[in-house]
């Protein structure tokens, strides 16, 4: 039986209705969401293991929509696939690690806006306002998917600014470390969101205006302000128990 009959007779029982077929590839993007909503509200725990006959049993459909989404969450860094036994969740950024990745940002981004206000194609500016747009769309969203779907769209701003800069190192270095993808695990707060759009706006007038100079500064403010945002919960969770955070 295929999974839009499964779930048409599943919801069909309780409305008393026969809902519309839905494709295959809309059927993932909707376990794909279910999966982000659970993943950033820590749900489904960090280092936990994730199989996907388990998870086709909990979501009532077969094995080809949950493939086809652990897929896309593998390649942006949601899961990390374990030969012959599924997936996992990475675990939780350590102190550690978030300070190293901070330092690294700060060396890489701010020279990458730079060079976006030197190079970008009129069409490269608009494709970056555009993405302005859909973040504000989602800015302050209710739940974990929306607070999710924002830091993906985070990810994805920051490496259309490395893609304007015609820096392919820049660019590969940070879609590696996933680095959006692990800070946005770590808090969920709307506030975060808000402050995020204001200062992405003004690297993107730098970009605009072809001002290298205050492109590379407001970016170095954006990381700098967005470290300071997130260092607070390593200290939070330093005070209440003694301890650093351990992945």
């Amino acid at each position: 039986m295929d999974d839009e009959v499964m779930i048409a007779r599943r919801r069909g029982a309780k409305t008393g209705g026969t809902p519309p077929r839905r494709s295959r590839g809309r059927l993932a993007d909707e376990v794909y969401d279910t999966l982000l909503g659970q993943l950033m509200s820590l749900r489904i725990e960090p280092g936990s293991r994730v199989t996907i006959d388990v998870l086709a049993r909990e979501l009532g459909v077969s094995q080809t929509p949950i493939r086809d989404a652990l897929n896309r969450m593998e390649a942006e860094g949601l899961v990390v696939r374990v030969p012959h036994a599924g997936y996992r969740i990475p675990p939780q950024i350590t102190r550690h690690r978030f300070e190293d990745l901070l330092e690294l940002r700060l060396l890489l981004e701010p020279a990458a806006a730079r060079r976006s206000a030197e190079r970008a194609s009129v069409k490269q500016v608009a494709g970056l306002r555009r993405m302005l747009e859909e973040m504000a769309e989602l800015e302050g969203g209710d739940g974990p998917m929306a607070y999710g779907a924002f830091g993906l769209r985070d990810a994805a701003f920051h490496d259309l600014v490395a893609l304007s800069a015609e820096n392919q190192v820049i660019r590969e270095a940070l879609a590696r470390l996933h680095t959006h993808v692990h800070l946005f695990r770590l808090l969920h707060d709307t506030q975060v969101t808000h402050l995020a759009m204001a200062e992405h706006e003004e690297v993107v007038a730098a970009i605009a205006a072809r001002d290298p100079d205050a492109a590379a500064y407001a970016m170095r403010r954006h990381i700098l302000r967005s470290g300071e945002r997130f260092r607070r919960l390593f200290d939070e969770v330093k005070d209440s128990d003694g301890m650093e955070v351990k992945a």
